[in-house]
């Protein structure tokens, strides 16, 4: 058995891990303790012999429904079957004593043969565990993690899984609950199901209720805020950029990397969704993750970190596993975090004057970092670098960094002038009418009416939608209107906008990779939120509403989006994708997006 398809899989998740189940109940994915754990189900790019736990009826296929409880992460996939109808409630309640799985089956009519099937594997689907099973809980260890199953059915060992099968009759409910705990450690209680669930779905509907958007598209921004949420590690404040790793944005191809980490190019669209939709707290949580990162030295900022902070990021390969859909290698660890990438910079001090513009108040230390990064934009904004898209090929001159090096010196101009800092504004001033110049006079084909991907390249990227967000220039500037015209003539792909082009057509910057990847989800809703400013509004409206149907039927979204297959690609909920989804529907329903403005 293989994988099913990436939009087939829903999340469920306790704020420091999440787990994907497929329409056909099994989960196929679950690093634990953290996202960035070794995965004990790794089935999603392996086969099923590297670890899955399925529950359903005895025989069946894909589930006949399902659907997450209200605005919870709790998730229900019911079947229909010739014997009467069954439910599967999952969850992973926010995080106690330990981590726990719940699955609660729940008999709704006549009596349904159910069959549960655990399959173990730790360090990626490498290491089988040693067993034990017992009348209510079964454990398995292996090295420095365990795992205690506990259930009213009796389960048995089955070549190296925990298997049984057990009948469930309406109105009646069964449940199984897996909890990791070192193995050194003595055995944590089981969680009490029925308790647990209620807790949770609490928690959930407790946390959605403080959103303060009430647009149109308002069930699309609950949910996509639900999954920022899930994808947030309550005990750093971290944000993953997506709860998988190695799925592939090219089906068969090598484009697959690691996202289980904190992209600090993420920090000002994940804020700005935040504090626009009245989450402060998780904000706050957000910018003080920041500061801790990237205090030191400006010149080691690393564009991306582990959740705790920690720097080290080493990529290696799994060559063990397949890969979903033969796609090789799979990868754990991202060497894209030693790339040199200028814009992450401006995106650092964007975020924090966003912060600060909201209400979040500025430390001694947290300016002093900031006057230190500006001073670092001050040497280096003139280097060639890899670019916002991490580019794998030759550094060059990317006019999406200058812009953003600009913008970080703008924005500590505005604050120093707002609190009245005692700082040299009129050498900053010149360094930000010095990057403005540049860019307008090498990043610009005035032959074509378009700002380029990079000086002296004839190549369109979509990061240059970003131009006029970050308040380089106004939307209705000739050159802002006709770039977003360009980049919707020569990058729409089957309708839908790639980040860029990758056949090497051109002066096209090479990324080092083969192949074209899909559709850029996050770049889809750039360009509405672009239609709309240039006055384009119904085009907007029906681009934002095509761009929706991207997500899958629980309302996840993806990195990529291949449009001639019809299929997600690429890592899996994609936050980026998600704050795009939350910033864009503000703006079509005439909200004040948070601050990026011009002079």
């Amino acid at each position: 058995m293989v994988a099913s398809r990436i939009e087939d899989y829903g999340l469920i998740g306790d704020l420091q891990t999440a787990a994907m189940v497929g329409l056909d109940g099994s989960i196929d994915w679950l690093c634990l303790p953290r996202f960035d754990s070794p995965a004990c189900f790794a089935a999603l790019v392996g086969e099923h012999d590297n670890g899955h736990w399925r529950v359903a009826p005895v025989g069946s296929g894909d589930c006949t429904r399902r659907r997450y409880r209200d605005d919870t992460l709790i998730l229900e996939t019911e079947w229909e079957t010739d014997d009467g109808a069954v439910r599967v409630i999952d969850f992973m309640p926010p995080r106690g004593e330990a981590a726990d799985v719940v699955r609660i089956v729940e008999g709704l009519q006549g009596t349904v043969r159910m069959r549960t099937h655990l399959r173990l594997r730790f360090d990626y689907g490498h290491v089988v565990p040693w067993l034990e099973v017992g009348d209510r809980r079964s454990t398995a260890v292996a090295g420095p993690d365990a795992v205690g199953v506990a259930s009213p059915v009796a389960l048995h060992r089955e070549d190296g899984d925990l298997v049984a099968e057990f009948e469930i009759r309406q109105g009646q409910r069964i449940p199984m609950v897996l909890t990791h705990y070192p193995a050194w450690s003595e055995v944590p209680s089981a969680v009490d199901a029925e308790d647990a669930l209620i807790e949770t779905e609490e928690f959930w509907t407790g946390w959605i209720g403080q959103l303060s958007y009430e647009g149109r598209w308002e069930h699309a921004v609950r949910r996509s805020l639900i999954v920022l949420k899930a994808l947030t590690d309550a005990v750093t404040g971290g944000i993953v950029a997506a709860a998988t790793s190695s799925l592939p944005e090219r089906l068969g191809g090598e484009r697959n990397w690691d996202y289980r980490y904190c992209w600090l190019r993420d920090a000002s669209f994940t804020l700005q969704a935040l504090l626009g939709t009245g989450y402060v707290e998780e904000a706050k949580a957000w910018r003080a993750w920041l500061l801790r990162a990237v205090a030191g030295d400006p010149a080691d900022l690393q564009i991306m970190y582990a959740l705790d902070g920690s720097r080290r990021i080493p990529e290696s390969e799994l060559d063990w596993l397949d890969g979903y859909e033969d796609s090789r290698p799979v990868r754990v660890g991202n060497a894209a975090s030693e790339q040199h990438q200028l814009d992450v910079y401006g995106e650092v001090l964007e975020t924090l004057h966003m912060a600060r513009t909201h209400g979040i108040a500025t430390t001694d230390e947290g300016w002093a970092v900031q006057v230190a990064l500006l001073d670092h934009v001050r040497q280096t904004w003139q280097e060639p670098d890899n670019g916002l898209w991490e580019m794998r090929g030759p550094q060059q001159q990317f006019v999406h960094s200058k812009v953003l090096s600009w913008a970080g010196v703008d924005r500590m101009i505005k604050g120093a002038e707002d609190n009245g800092m005692d700082v040299p504004l009129d050498e900053w001033k010149k360094l930000r009418q010095q990057i403005h110049d540049e860019v307008c006079e090498k990043g610009f084909d005035a032959d074509r009416n378009t700002f380029t991907q990079y000086y002296g390249s004839s190549a369109l990227d979509a990061a240059l939608l970003l131009i006029p967000q970050v308040g380089f220039l106004p939307w209705d500037d000739p050159r802002v209107v006709g770039t977003v015209e360009a980049i919707g003539r020569e990058l729409m792909m089957d309708g839908l906008l790639v980040r860029y082009r990758t056949d090497s057509s051109g002066n096209a910057a090479g990324d080092g990779l083969e192949g074209q990847e899909g559709a850029f989800v996050a770049c889809n809703f750039w360009y509405a939120d672009a239609l709309w400013e240039i006055g384009r509004t119904d085009e907007a409206t029906e681009f934002f509403e095509r761009s929706l149907d991207l997500a899958n039927d629980l309302g996840l979204l993806s990195e990529e989006y291949a449009p001639g297959l019809d299929r997600q690609l690429g890592n899996v909920p994609q936050a980026f994708s998600h704050v795009g989804l939350i910033t864009t529907a503000r703006r079509l329903s005439g909200e004040p997006t948070a601050k990026r403005e011009s002079n």
